[in-house]
This record gives structure tokens, sequence and C-alpha cells, in this order.
């Protein structure tokens, strides 16, 4: 199902904290008089000079070289069409956002408050000295088409208008696949196309570049088909002007072989499906609604090949399959332009990546272990961690060969490492964990249903069908802040510690059994139901529930103590153990213990390691465990480098598949280079930890919270490990957001038990 967006959620979102998506980060040293006069004055001035002598040099000492300008007039903002500039700004900010995510990419969004074209080209022309690449968006046709046609031409950096080449790209690979399935030649096929505006242009052209022929293709626009008698054509539709003996959109669809919508809602119908040739191929692109409901055109026919724009169906494109990789594959060779040759070898990149096999982490990620080339899947996932990889390689070397690249490269090898690298890999992560958790959901115990956050939480679990929540609670003060923050929660179940009399003796008379000889009393026990942490323990325990999501408003011992009492520790399990993962532009890393073990012993170390490895695993990633200290393999003394270098001898015999060394301070686990120069003996010398074991609890807990604080580093978690069930303790004061991450965490815990165990 589509995600359903309340209005007033998404006008909290972008203002809440700081208003708007994006802030200026600086990438170097700010903290002593020494950096502010080599940042600014007097010290700007070498840099300014070496510029001065030689152009070039703006790349080597700038941004511009990693820096794409966002520039909109505002006159075709998504659905809402001419809305003005500034009411374009939140989409200029989030497409910076998403160039930034999927492929390192810095942006300065630029509203422009200027209609006329020539006006329009002659300020962005300016801008040419600030930015490495010029994205044009949200320009109305046929403006955009002289726009982007000037600006190609008189500028010296690559310059794209999305709107047209992105959906160009996407679909073109997806057509390229979709043919090689029904084994149909593209310069064969009969091609209709619903909608002339920019990038329905775009992508006739682009087809007509892969060997689609002028005089099979019919364009449609609101008047019906687009003929050569027709009176006042302008330029751009004449060229796709048809002589055929048809006026109608239907008529134009008996024995077409492909159709393209990039029009209106609903303006296909079973019929005109059935028309069309054996094996039609049908990309119904208009947003939110397609051209035809997916589930009418899947019912036309059987033998249908089906995209549409939506992420509830199969095959969607989605301009995010291309833009971020295009400009960062023109970018690193310092493209002068983004040529046909650029483009079509995205197309090519794309279409071969989906007949590739899926990597776990895909499957995975989208729920979907069946993903595999065919009519569901002709162009990859959004998700694919190997589309930066693949396209921007391939648009670099289309740039090179045509003579637009101004820089080379020579090592392909290493540039594919530093495209892992700039886009942090690992940044999906939560990404993947949230798609995994929608393919199954699960039901989720929240015992703190009093509180705003977690029913907001909630409510964002229940609309994204994450999970279903189970809200414990007085049910009259539940419902009260329900209707005090005109949240919909009608989906979710509301249970009272004090209304489940029947529950609550059945779960009394299992916990006295359990801990008769602990020392309590039935009595006692009885009592106890009434606690929401305890009651919430007992709905997972018999199977009522399948996670159990606390600690928002108590401290963790309070917690953790009924779950454990309640479920217990996974079998062979001595101690449970706290892990967070911390995600900053590095990449992501995993501190345990953080929450539980106080000062663990050599031997609790080693069961804490051995449970770590399993969660970085569980997140799809392959532990190297660093054991931390004060010390660097020996070159200090004192008992806690010899509970850690004991540690390390343990669970290296313990686990011999695991890489894993220590004991070693937290710097150097991190910095290869010093490992290869004072210690390339260690495990870790080559990658460096992902995965730091701290020796106390206060030292792990203190790295996390300053990290968070003062690093700018996300934090996820507390995730709990080694419980028999699926119990996940949230920080005391999360947000909202940390909630939902935390319920995703624990659906996916909760499926990974139901095939084996979990964390």
């Amino acid at each position: 199902m589509p995600i359903k967006i309340r209005k007033q959620d998404a006008l909290n979102y972008h203002q809440q904290d700081q208003p708007g998506k994006i802030e200026v980060v600086p990438t170097k040293a700010l903290g002593s008089q020494l950096d502010l006069a080599l940042a600014y004055s007097p010290g700007v001035a070498e840099p300014c000079k070496e510029i001065a002598n030689n152009k070039e040099d703006v790349y080597k000492y700038t941004a511009k070289g990693n820096l794409v300008g966002v520039i909109s007039n505002g006159t075709a903002v998504l659905g809402l069409g001419d809305i003005g500039p500034e009411a374009s700004k939140p989409v200029m900010e989030g497409k910076g956002v998403l160039f930034k995510k999927f492929a390192g990419i810095d942006v300065f969004d630029i509203e422009i408050d200027e209609k006329d074209p020539d006006k329009f080209i002659e300020i962005v022309k300016s801008l040419e000295p600030t930015f490495g690449g010029i994205n044009l968006e949200d320009i109305k046709a046929p403006e955009s088409f002289k726009i982007e046609s000037q600006l190609k031409k008189e500028m010296n950096i690559p310059v794209m208008h999305d709107d047209q080449h992105g959906t160009a790209i996407i679909s073109a690979a997806a057509l390229l696949n979709a043919l090689e399935l029904v084994d149909k030649k593209i310069d064969e096929i009969k091609i209709v196309v619903n909608g002339a505006g920019a990038a329905a242009i775009a992508c006739t052209k682009i087809y007509m570049s892969l060997g689609a022929k002028k005089e099979n293709i019919v364009m449609c626009d609101s008047k019906g088909v687009i003929r050569k008698d027709r009176k006042n054509l302008d330029e751009i539709k004449a060229e796709f002007a048809t002589d055929r003996d048809v006026n109608q959109l239907s008529e134009a669809m008996k024995d077409a072989d492909f159709f393209l919508g990039l029009s209106v809602a609903d303006i296909l119908d079973q019929k005109d499906i059935k028309a069309m040739a054996k094996d039609p191929i049908v990309f119904a692109l208009a947003n939110p609604q397609p051209e035809i409901d997916y589930n009418l055109a899947m019912k036309a026919r059987k033998d249908i090949v089906m995209a549409t724009g939506r992420s509830d169906h199969p095959n969607q494109v989605n301009n995010v399959l291309g833009f971020p990789y295009i400009f960062r594959g023109a970018l690193d060779v310092r493209a002068t332009a983004i040529n046909e040759e650029m483009k079509l070898a995205a197309v090519y990149a794309l279409a071969d990546l989906a007949k590739q096999p899926v990597p776990e982490m895909v499957n995975k990620a989208y729920g979907d272990s069946t993903i595999i080339f065919g009519k569901d899947y002709l162009i990859p996932k959004p998700l694919d961690t190997r589309l930066i990889t693949t396209i921007s390689p391939a648009v670099a070397k289309a740039a090179i060969e045509t003579g637009v690249a101004r820089t080379k490269i020579s090592d392909w090898g290493n540039y594919y490492h530093e495209l892992q690298k700039r886009i942090g890999i690992d940044d999906k992560l939560m990404s993947r964990v949230i798609n995994r958790a929608k393919k199954d959901p699960k039901r989720i115990v929240f015992a703190e249903a009093h509180n705003p956050k977690i029913l907001k939480a909630a409510q964002i679990i229940q609309d994204e069908k994450i999970g279903f929540p189970i809200l414990l609670g007085k049910r009259d003060i539940i419902q009260g802040l329900i209707n005090e923050h005109n949240l919909d929660l009608d989906e979710c179940l509301i249970m009272d510690t004090y209304e489940e009399d029947d529950r609550n003796k059945k779960f009394a008379e299992f916990f006295y059994n359990k801990r008769k000889r602990k020392g309590v009393t039935l009595y006692e026990s009885t009592k106890l139901m009434r606690e929401r942490n305890m009651f919430g323990s007992m709905l997972v325990e018999h199977g009522e529930a399948d996670a159990l999501v606390s600690g928002l408003t108590k401290d963790y011992p309070k917690t953790i103590l009924p779950a454990l009492q309640v479920i217990g520790m996974e079998k062979n399990v001595k101690r449970v153990a706290g892990m967070y993962i911390i995600v900053n532009k590095k990449g992501t890393f995993f501190f345990a213990d953080t929450t539980v073990n106080v000062d663990p012993t050599s031997d609790q170390l080693v069961d804490i390691i051995g449970m770590t490895a399993k969660g970085a695993r569980f997140f799809d990633i392959e532990p190297r465990v660093a054991v931390l200290s004060y010390s660097n393999f020996g070159s200090s003394k004192g008992d806690l480098p010899s509970k850690t270098q004991e540690a390390v001898a343990k669970a290296k015999e313990k686990y011999p598949e695991l890489v894993i060394d220590g004991e070693i301070q937290a710097n150097v686990a991190l910095n290869t280079q010093i490992q290869k120069e004072n210690y390339p003996f260690s495990d870790l010398a080559e990658k460096g930890a992902n995965t730091l074991i701290f020796p106390n609890l206060a030292s792990g807990n203190i790295a996390y919270k300053l990290l968070m604080e003062m690093g700018g580093a996300e934090a996820i978690g507390p995730i709990l490990l080694g419980m028999k069930k699926p119990v996940h303790i949230l920080q005391l004061g999360s947000s909202i957001r940390e909630i939902v991450n935390m319920a995703a965490i624990a659906v996916v815990d909760a499926q990974s038990h139901e095939k084996n165990r979990g964390l």
C-alpha cells in the first residue's frame, strides 16, 4: 500500500528543530585561531592566487567538483503546477537530500523568480564558476526544452533537466529488458506515447536513440493523436506528428506493442489493453495514479509486462535510480557535459544490473528471496547498493571515451572503493531493515502507551505497515491522547491491564510457578501483572505478541528485569548484552556492551564478542572486531589490558572464523594507516574495525553518548542481545524516529526467530 502522509506530519517534519532539510557543514577544522586564519584571511589568499593563475585549480581547492546546483523557477512542481519559486524550495531541498544520500554529492538549491526563458538562461549561466554541474528541476515545457538546450551549448559543466532525462533513462532500461523478455526488437515495435510534455518527449527521443523508428511512434496529448494535419503545432510536437489514420488514443492502442503513459490517471481501460499486440508492454507512469490501475491491467492480459511510477507495484520507474549516479560519474571526470552517450551508458548499465544475481542484502531489504530478472523485476531496486558502482563508472567511461572528460580515471578498482566510501555504503541500513519489516509485519507490544511519542510512532508503524502495534495502558488515557493529538489508531489494539482479568489470572499463575522458589508469592505475582512491562513480557512469552518495545520513560534496569524474569535468555547464553549501531559518514559501527554489563570478566567479554558479531551479521555486515583498552598490544600494563588480552585470546579460539584483535586503543582500531605503520601484524590492519567491544559499561556508554552529541553520529539502539524472544529497550527519551527504528528492528528480529533464532 502507498504510504499515508498526513498534512501536519509533513509540516512538522519540515519545521522541527532547524527549518528545512539541509545545512552547510564545514569539512575542515575551525577550532583555533590558526584554523580560522587558514580558512579565511590571510591564508585563504593562497588558493585564491593559485586559482587565478590556473582556473582548473578551483577543483583542487574548493568544493566545486562535488557541488551540484539544483535549480528551478517553480513553474511545474510535482503535480502542483506553477506554484512559484518559494513554494518549490521544499522539493529542491529534497532533491539535494537524495543527491547526498545516494551519491555523496553536495547541493545548493537555487530557486529563481524568473519565467522568461532567456533571462533564466542568463542567470543560470552566470553561476558556472560555483558548480560542478547543474540539475534543472520542475520547469514547465516547452520553455524547459529551450532552457536546457541553450545552457548545454553555453556552459562547460554538466547540465541535465532530470524531469526529462531521468524518467527517459530509467524507462529505457526497463524497456530494453521488457523487449528481451518478450523477444521483440525495438526497431520493429509499434509505440504509443500518451503525454507530450518534457518527460514524454525525452523518453521518445532516447527510445529512438536505442533504435525505435519514428514512423512506428504515435504520440497523443489532451486533444488526441498529434497528427501532421493539426493546426498550430509547436516545433517540439511537430517532430512527432503522424500521418497515420488514427485520431484518438483508443484507436492508436490497437495492435500496439508498447504504451508509455506520462499523462493523467485512468485514461486507459481494459479494452485498450486487450486491443494491444501479443505480449504487450505497458508503462503507466502517471503519479500518484497511473493511466490504468495496475490490477485491472494485469487482469486484462496474462501476457502483459507492466511498470508504474509507484513503489507498491513491481517495476517502479523511479528517477532516483539515475540522477545521483549519472552526476556522480560526470563530476568525477570533470565532464563538460552529460551527452547522449553518457545517458545511454546509464541505460545499458541499469538494464544489465537487473539481469545480475541479486545480493542477499537486497533480498532481505525487500523481504523477497525470489527477486530475479523477469516480468516483475525489469530494473534494479532503489536500495540496491550496487547502483553507484555500476552506473557511475559507466557514465564516467562514456565521458572519457567521447572526449568530454577533463580528467581520466586510471585505476577503476580504486574508483569502485572510492564510490562506496563516498556514499557510506551502510547508510541505507535502517531503510533495508524497515523494508524487511514491511514484508512480514509482526505484533509489537508498547508498554508505555501513555506517552504521546509512543502513540505518534505507532501511527507511523501502522500507516507504513511496519508492524501491528499493541498499546498497553489505561484505555481512557490512551484514547484521550489519541484525540488530543488528532491521531487515527483504529487498527491498533489497546489493552488495559486493569480490564484483563482472565489473562492476568493465567499470567499470574505462570509467573508464580516459574518464580515461587525465588521468593515470589501468588499474591505478589497477581499484583505484578498490572505492571505493563510485566504484562507485555507475558504477551510475548505466551505467543499473543511477537515483540516487546519499552524503556522510553523508565531506567534500563527496571525495564529489562521483567523481560528477563518472564522470557529469559536464549539457550546457551549466560548473560544478555546491549549493542548500539553508530552511523556516520565513515560508515556503520557496532558498539557493545553499552547498556547491561558493568564490569565483565574476560569470559563474559568473550560471550559479548560472540553475541555482538552475531548482531552485526543480523544486519548483513561482516564484523571486524576490536577489543578496546587504553593499551596497544601490551604497550601498557594493568588489570584492564590484561583482561582484554585474555578475552581476545579466548575469543580467537572460540570463534576462529572471526576477524578480531586487541587489546587496542579506539583510534588505532579505526585507523589502518597507524596500524600498518606500527602494528602491521594486526588482523585489523588491512580494513580496520567496524565492531568495537568496550572493556566495561562506563567506557561504552560514555563513548556512544559523546559521539551522538558531539560527533554528529546517529545512534540506533540500544539493541538487546541474547534474549530468547524479541525484547528491545528504548533509550530514555528516544525520539519518534528512534522508536520507529527500534520497532522495525524488533519486527525483523521476530521474523528471524520464526525461522531460527534472532539477535
